[in-house]
């Protein structure tokens, strides 16, 4: 029997991928190529659905991209010019392949497809609403709130029925849509979530979340999709409207330090060498006497090095990751259990033993990985193990778009930092600062009044109202299969 990871748990979960490509014969191809770059987005399911002129073609499946659109079979019945795909990663709700994306509706108007990227605050809401009216929902996802919308509106076109749609929603989202005459990229009006443009040699366009899926198909980057912006793409070229009002963005600050890829640009920075800069500002902030820096693999590379550079200290690969071990193992019985981060991890004892160690991650969620990695670096001989933390710390949930768990059980939401280190078993601990953290991606230090990302995860400040939450009880929302689904 196969079940997920438990030292899973311990990480905020990735969010979703979206891809999208107009005028491309074979954009099939290219979408599972973009999906491929995209995988550490969502790893649960995965689908893609194309339109050649005269009518849509889709494949969902759940696991990998590689497991769904590896074969030669299922890409050529995937025939068009233009597609839009997803992976996914669900926040809540069951798993099964009624979620998953892209969603498809036949309309009066004809076909529609559509991916997302976020979630809605206000979708049960909304639900209820539609359902009283009679809508019949197919899915379990918020994304379809959107889809019903749609449907019930009275404006006459495609784009206006989805801008109404889109007005009456609230929370993030980034969307690829496909119609018979368009493929259709929008982000909301606080740009939560990231959305970028790019070009092939071909003249082909391509939505994605991340500039790592334009360059693994050879395309340009040409700009980020604005919050607010709708951009449509189709045989008449591209037009770009921003029908919801100018109002002061709020990206999400967890695509620096954690989700996004490394090779990516988010927001016209590299996302590497803002995690480098976290690591200085984190020496500078709260460096100890030690002899060597590890990273905790992979998410704490780049900030490790950054901080071994600017502290004049060895940085070393003193824990090594097992890259083939996946999110799921066989027959969890409490003995592996125990023994679960040794599936993914092992102690490189050569540059530890002996040595005062300062470990380096991205964040601590419940700390339960935390506590086996400081275990198995004192097991491997380590003198001192300090741990510092390229974020600060986790005190409330993300209502956005990104799976914590719920605020009891964030170990830094319960805790001070001294006693979150005592439960770890380090000698010391340290988080970056807030303003460390705007100085690092080059916004200085944080204006409460007008932060220029969205760091509720961090502070609790919550930039759109939490509809839902405030609403409904728990167990209604946990019949949605939130956001990014």
């Amino acid at each position: 029997m196969l079940t997920t990871n438990p030292f899973d748990d311990d990480k905020l979960k990735e969010e979703c991928g979206v891809f999208g490509i107009f005028g491309a014969p074979g954009a099939a191809s290219h979408a599972a190529l973009g999906l491929h770059a995209l995988q550490h987005r969502g790893q649960e399911a995965t689908g893609i659905v194309t339109f050649d002129g005269e009518h849509f073609y889709q494949h969902r499946g759940q696991g990998h991209v590689a497991d769904n659109f590896g074969s030669e079979t299922v890409m050529k019945k995937l025939p068009g010019h233009m597609a839009i795909g997803h992976n996914r990663y669900s926040t809540t709700g069951e798993t099964a392949l009624r979620n998953v994306q892209p969603l498809f509706a036949d309309f009066e108007f004809g076909g529609f497809a559509v991916a997302h990227n976020g979630n809605l605050t206000n979708a049960l809401t909304i639900k209820k609403q539609l359902v009283r009216r009679g809508c019949l929902f197919q899915s379990t996802t918020d994304t379809e709130v959107i889809i019903h919308l749609i449907a019930i509106s009275l404006y006459s076109t495609v784009e206006e029925r989805l801008i109404d749609a889109l007005r009456q929603v609230e929370g993030a989202y980034s969307l690829c849509v496909l119609t018979q005459d368009s493929v259709i990229g929008v982000r909301d009006p606080l740009g939560f979530r990231p959305l970028v443009l790019g070009k092939l040699p071909t003249g082909a366009h391509i939505f994605a979340s991340e500039t790592c899926a334009l360059d693994i198909v050879g395309a340009e980057f040409v700009r980020d999709v604005e919050p607010g912006e709708i951009i449509i793409l189709s045989e008449s070229g591209m037009r770009s409207i921003k029908p919801f009002g100018k109002k002061e963005r709020r990206f999400c600050i967890f695509e620096h330090i954690y989700f996004a890829r490394p090779d990516s640009v988010m927001e016209g920075t590299s996302v590497y060498e803002v995690r480098k800069q976290i690591g200085r500002e984190l020496a500078l902030e709260s460096h100890v006497d030690a002899d060597v820096v590890i990273p905790v693999p992979d998410s704490g590379v780049p900030a490790a090095l950054g901080y071994a550079s600017q502290a004049k200290i060895p940085f070393e690969l003193g824990i090594i990751r097992n890259h083939y071990v996946g999110r799921t193992f066989i027959e969890p019985t409490d003995q592996i259990r125990h023994l679960g981060v040794k599936l993914k991890h092992n102690a490189n004892k050569a540059h530890i033993k002996g040595k005062r160690v300062i470990l380096v991650d991205d964040s601590i969620v419940r700390g339960t990985t935390s506590t086996k990695i400081v275990e198995m670096v004192r097991n491997a001989g380590a003198t001192e193990v300090h741990m510092r933390i390229s974020s600060p710390p986790t005190t409330h949930s993300c209502f956005y778009g990104i799976d914590t768990p719920e605020r009891s059980k964030l170990l830094a939401a319960n805790h001070d930092v001294a006693s979150m280190a005592k439960l770890i078993g380090v000698d010391s601990l340290a988080f970056i600062s807030l303003d460390g953290l705007y100085r690092a991606v080059g916004e200085g230090s944080r204006d409460p009044k007008s932060p220029k990302f969205c760091d509720a995860c961090f502070t609790g400040d919550y930039p759109l109202a939490l509809t839902d939450m405030e609403g409904a009880n728990q167990k209604e929302l946990a019949t949605m299969a939130h956001g990014d689904d």
